[in-house]
């Protein structure tokens, strides 16, 4: 049931969050990537009628919404709520999700300027970025765009979405001015707990969690219920959420996390979904929840600011925690849906934007039956030599550093400049048909004695699956801030007749930081 522009909406206080100077986002964010799935099979909304419909947030004190440049006409529509005389401030999030490639500064800006034109405004509050492939180091280029942008004026705050604690590392040692992560948290999720919300409430970036309800699983409506073809559940939402069900551990698992919730929420006189959402608001780490909205089909307003009526204790904790013990873990870190199997979005794979993902690097042929990786530092030119070399089945891959153009990636922290000699040595191989799986050979050097340890964690965390033969030195590197100098060998087990362009996945957007 919809509510109309006209009706009074008890307003409640809600709490809020400093996400940024200048930037305090209610802890309770209206979602908006409902809008996309609603106009998939048709025109766009009418973005006046829309706006009127979400009129209700606002006036509740749920200003803060969030979209993307993807979510159909979201911008445009929270343009139009934000230009209505009877609303007062709101907060105005969006992503810019860039396909995968060359990018330029130019089309950095361009892609600012757009969203405030949908928006009606000349700065937006929070920017926030998603990468589609880490081994491609272009996509630091569009970061460190927008963080001249927001230097400029047109962008207030900057974030990132789906980006796992390895990459945040990165970019913060990097000096970029990052200030939330947002990423997938729930009951049935619980990923960011390990690793990713410690590392975020120790330095500072706020976790902007989606999927707190997991597309509506997390409701009475499916309490007891008979499980629906999930494939056939009509909205994009039932369709990824159903996803993250199956590998957790099915239906019936779902129905005894339900019925604990459940029972929680008849204690505190809530719905089973402010259960759900309130679990995530109390973990460490947590900035703030987005629940999603769908303009002009039903709201929830009155319900969901009970979220700021009751707390969870700890008995209530160690009945969660005990009905999500009989869940299967979602695997990896937050993000890795969109980078690994198993491919947890709407349509189970990463086809509905691109084709293919484009090679990190140029390839080049010869001489002789090679091929040549260049990843263009001004090293390689300088000293003659390739990024790497693949004859036949075998790849061998230069001593690679932390250098990124004229850069020096990852700052004085070692672990963040060996994760991106990683991601170098994994974008070489990715550019000559091979994968990090593939490596049987590293040679590690660290500048200081005392960074042995830090380096050989991220080691082990990138290849401890592969646990490849290892040499670990203590050198002089040359240049000013390296820390870490990584090579590697890689050999492939297919016939190298076969090709040596990269068999990349196909990526999708639609639901990209949903």
């Amino acid at each position: 049931m919809t509510a109309s522009p006209s009706q009074e909406t008890t307003v409640t206080e809600v709490a809020t969050h400093a996400l940024a100077p200048g930037l305090r986002v209610a802890r309770l964010i209206t979602g908006l990537w409902q809008v996309a799935d609603m106009e998939r099979d048709g025109p766009p909304l009418d973005p006046d009628r829309a706006a009127a419909d979400l009129l209700p947030y606002a006036r509740a004190g749920l200003t803060t919404f969030d979209m993307a440049d993807h979510y159909g006409s979201a911008e445009v529509i929270a343009g139009r709520l934000r230009a209505r005389e009877d609303v007062g401030r709101l907060q105005l999030l969006t992503k810019w999700v860039p396909a995968p490639g060359e990018g330029s500064r130019e089309a950095t800006r361009a892609a600012v300027e757009r969203a405030c034109t949908r928006l009606g405004v000349e700065r937006i509050d929070l920017l926030q970025y998603h990468a589609w492939n880490y081994a491609d180091p272009r996509w630091l280029d569009d970061l460190f765009w927008l963080a001249e942008l927001r230097e400029e004026g047109l962008v207030g705050a900057l974030g990132v979405t789906n980006v796992d604690t390895a990459h945040l590392r990165v970019l913060k040692s990097s000096g970029l001015p990052i200030v939330s992560d947002q990423v997938c948290w729930s009951l049935l999720d619980d990923r960011p707990r390990a690793r990713l919300a410690p590392w975020c409430a120790a330095n500072g970036v706020g976790l902007l969690c989606y999927g707190a309800l997991a597309g509506g699983f997390l409701s009475e409506r499916w309490l007891g219920a008979a499980e629906p073809d999930q494939e056939r559940a009509g909205t994009w939402s039932q369709m990824k959420y159903g996803r993250f069900l199956r590998v957790a551990g099915g239906w019936s698992a779902l129905q005894g996390l339900l019925e604990t919730a459940a029972a929680i929420a008849r204690r505190h006189d809530v719905s089973l979904a402010n259960v759900a959402v309130r679990w995530v608001l109390e973990q460490a780490g947590v900035a703030a929840v987005v629940v999603g909205a769908r303009p002009g089909e039903r709201t929830h307003v009155e319900d969901n600011l009970r979220v700021f009526d009751f707390a969870l204790d700890e008995a209530d904790h160690a009945r969660l925690d005990e009905a999500r013990a009989q869940l299967t873990p979602i695997p990896g870190e937050p993000g890795d849906e969109y980078r690994k199997p198993p491919y947890l979005t709407a349509s189970g794979d990463l086809s509905h934007h691109l084709d293919a993902l484009p090679a990190p690097y140029p390839s080049r042929p010869g001489p002789g039956s090679r091929t040549r990786a260049l990843s263009g530092t001004i090293w390689e030119d300088l000293a003659g030599f390739s990024r790497a070399v693949r004859k036949g089945k075998r790849i061998w891959i230069s001593g690679t550093t932390a250098t990124h153009g004229t850069r020096l990636i990852g700052g004085e922290d070692a672990g963040a400049q060996a994760h991106f000699a990683l991601d170098k040595i994994e974008g070489a191989l990715q550019s000559l048909g091979a994968r990090l799986e593939d490596v049987v050979r590293t040679r590690v050097y660290v500048h200081h004695e005392e960074d042995w340890e830090a380096v050989s964690r991220v080691h082990g965390e990138r290849l401890g699956h592969v646990q490849p033969a290892n040499t670990l030195v203590r050198a002089g590197l040359i240049g000013d801030g390296y820390r870490v100098e990584i090579e590697a060998e890689a050999e492939l087990e297919e016939d190298p007749d076969a090709g040596e362009a990269s068999a990349q996945r196909p990526a999708a957007a639609h639901d990209a930081g949903s």
